[in-house]
């Protein structure tokens, strides 16, 4: 028994040296936290209801998305946000609209509330080209008169925002760069709505 013992030890010991000798990479998570500067704008008798946002193909990822010169994507594996971009960005601008003051509620899917509004959103862009961040959402704003009529359409529309990475160092500062052009994506959503609903 103990000299089967010891001769399997050389093996168990060879088998060791198999396993793949690569430092510990700590992955980096971000978050998108725009905030909206001012003071809340003068409010709209109008309540909306914002859907959950669709993300374009491979927004779906957490990786920080990047562009080659060449023209092809990187995903980064160790740099990632702390949840799917879309899902941050919705609640990114759920946060926003009730900050603006605009609308007497901004509600989620599920709500028993009746909005006379609603907002449906997709992430189109999030990522790093060059020098400069670049954001892109569509959105298209749907109006009802009643909790059972048909929802009729007030507007369709797509916002992009850059940013200039200038001064940005490293992963944390593209991240940071994003999150500007989203602040300024965002400004020009809301604005979109507000023209849309007094038209």
């Amino acid at each position: 028994m103990k000299r089967r013992l010891v001769f399997g030890l050389p093996i168990l010991v060879a088998g060791c040296s198999v396993l793949p000798d690569r430092p510990f990479i700590e992955s980096q998570r971000f978050t998108l936290e725009p905030r909206r500067a001012g003071p809340p704008r003068a409010r709209s008798r109008h309540a909306l209801l914002l859907r959950s946002m669709r993300a374009a193909p491979g927004l779906e990822l957490r990786g920080l998305r990047r562009m080659r010169a060449d023209g092809t994507m990187e995903v980064a594996p160790y740099e990632e946000w702390v949840a799917p971009p879309a899902d941050l960005v919705e609640l990114a601008l759920r946060q926003w609209l009730v900050a603006s003051g605009r609308f007497t509620a901004v509600t989620a899917p599920g709500s028993r509330l009746t909005t006379s509004l609603i907002l449906e959103t997709e992430l189109l862009v999030l990522q790093i080209e060059g020098n400069f961040a670049r954001v892109s959402l569509a959105a298209l704003l749907l109006g009802q008169g009643g909790s059972l009529g048909e929802a009729r359409p007030l507007g369709q529309t797509t916002v992009e925002a850059r940013f200039s990475m200038e001064g940005a160092r490293g992963s944390t500062g593209q991240a940071a760069a994003m999150e500007t052009a989203l602040q300024a994506a965002l400004t020009q959503l809301e604005a979109w709505i507000v023209s849309s609903i007094s038209v």
